[in-house]
């Protein structure tokens, strides 16, 4: 990991929260205690900032040096809020289109997602703070740069996510080999999300039972499991082909 990709010791990660860096996440040994790590784990709830708790041997491998038990992992983007943008989408009259990844936690994937993702002029994606991939120096390379550009939102959780695209008027559906529907007989030409869940476990149940549809990608060869970026792509322009059909605005 590189040194710019980090920070380490207690007082100088209060420091950096306090002066407003944007931190990925912290990683906290495991049995940390005294009056320094409460004052870090305060400023880190009242900044929503990710902690996890870890045996000394993980902060090890990011740095040998004197870490004091604590060591921030830095983002390589500023993270947006659901809540922020999509009255900005509605605002600018949009026909908004976003992506919800739940549980992607492979940069290679991520990345090639966060590529077509901007190419198509998606919105926003949506990643959960726990269980995900971080936006970190290797998502921008592998993303060609487009995370440079794109909007990633992180909220509490993907069932959270979906739940606010629904009240705030969103059709969401989930890409699901639980599908009975095929990808090209919904209409996306409506403020559309679109759920995407990693390749071994797929869509959380919680969150799948919050989806409007369940869409399927055909399959007709032997191992039937295409790669989620490459599932990505199809959806993704799908939406775009039937909204350039209507003659409405890609946004």
């Amino acid at each position: 990991m590189d040194r710019d990709d980090y920070i380490f010791g207690i007082r100088a990660v209060i420091e950096a929260i306090e002066a407003g860096r944007d931190i990925d996440k912290i990683l906290l040994k495991k049995d940390l205690s005294g009056d320094l790590a409460d004052e870090l784990l305060l400023s880190c709830r009242q900044h929503g900032i990710v902690v996890q708790r870890v045996p000394i041997e993980r902060i090890n491998r990011v740095t040998r040096k004197n870490h004091q038990g604590v060591v921030a992992l830095l983002s390589a983007v500023t993270y947006n809020r659901l809540e922020n943008v999509i009255p900005s989408l509605y605002e600018e009259g949009m026909l908004p289109f976003i992506v919800v990844l739940d549980g992607i936690t492979d940069v290679r994937n991520f990345g090639a997602i966060a590529r077509t993702c901007e190419c198509a002029g998606v919105d926003a994606i949506v990643i959960p703070e726990h269980g995900s991939v971080s936006v970190n120096a290797d998502a921008v390379k592998t993303s060609a740069g487009a995370l440079n550009y794109l909007p990633v939102c992180r909220e509490k959780n993907s069932y959270f996510a979906v739940k606010t695209l629904k009240e705030n008027g969103f059709h969401v559906f989930g890409a699901s080999d639980k599908g009975d529907t095929g990808y090209t007989k919904l209409d996306y030409t409506v403020p559309t999300a679109i759920v995407l869940g990693a390749e071994d476990t797929g869509i959380s149940n919680d969150v799948l039972k919050l989806c409007d549809g369940l869409v399927s990608i055909p399959e007709f060869g032997h191992i039937n499991s295409l790669n989620v970026s490459v599932a990505a792509g199809i959806l993704i322009y799908e939406v775009v082909r039937q909204r350039l059909n209507s003659n409405m605005e890609v946004s």
